[in-house]
């Protein structure tokens, strides 16, 4: 599991990010996969206010009390909605230009730290993993490592409120059947590659991982896994929370 922060000239999505924040304006920011097709993250909506959030964001961020964690926090869009609730609440990214533009855009506390690392020890009430959060887990084989870490972040009676969603709309057949191959690598397991202008970023692994999938996880490692809400394709907000 990736351990790491990024330098500035690896960092796609924070050039993107900070160009926007500075220039009003941002160019293409290239996501390619080798499952999918060549695909672009409109750099715009990674600025989206409370109200232009998905619903499943939005009641992530009304649940969220206490010490809150943001991580991957991007612009710094949902911390910037937690603060305006009064709410105290601390933005990690492994992406140097992107916790510029958060500082600049007014987050109290943003740093510059990757989740996993073992230097980042502090405790929290809440841990907040949107967009996707599942993803910075990587791949299925670094679940327990995830639910270790979760451990030893949370304060007891902590949770983590993560979004994912179950990709096996994309093996779906004609009859409603899903052709899944079952011996081989977690359906969910993709590889990403971000590019935006002339920075050309790593390839990295991103995990979707299905509800009842991470439910089997939670529960051997002593958490109590919840769907709060189901979006509209196969997405979903799960609170997973630390049993006393």
């Amino acid at each position: 599991m990736n351990i790491a922060t990024l330098a500035k000239d690896k960092d796609p999505m924070g050039a993107a990010i900070h160009d926007y924040f500075t220039k009003g304006r941002a160019g293409k920011l290239q996501v390619f996969s080798s499952q999918f097709d060549e695909d672009e993250i409109p750099v715009k909506t990674l600025f989206r206010s409370m109200s232009d959030m998905p619903l499943l964001e939005q009641k992530a961020l009304q649940l969220a009390t206490g010490k809150i964690l943001d991580v991957g926090g991007g612009s710094g869009c949902h911390t910037l909605a937690l603060q305006e609730m009064g709410k105290d609440a601390c933005a990690i990214d492994i992406s140097p230009l992107s916790v510029e533009a958060m500082k600049a855009r007014g987050v109290k506390d943003a740093r510059l730290a990757n989740l996993f690392a073992p230097t980042f020890t502090e405790t929290f009430d809440t841990v907040l993993m949107l967009m996707n959060g599942s993803g910075i887990i990587g791949k299925l084989s670094n679940m327990p490592q995830f639910f270790i870490k979760m451990k030893q972040l949370l304060n007891p009676g902590g949770a983590i409120f993560l979004d994912s969603s179950d990709l096996k709309y994309l093996f779906e057949d004609e009859d409603g059947s899903f052709l899944i191959d079952l011996a081989g690598d977690y359906y969910g397991e993709i590889d990403f590659q971000m590019k935006y202008k002339h920075v050309e970023g790593d390839t990295f692994d991103w995990l979707y991982i299905d509800f009842q999938t991470l439910s089997l996880y939670a529960a051997e490692y002593g958490f109590e896994a919840e769907q709060i809400e189901e979006g509209e394709h196969y997405n979903y907000l799960a609170k997973l929370t630390l049993k006393a």
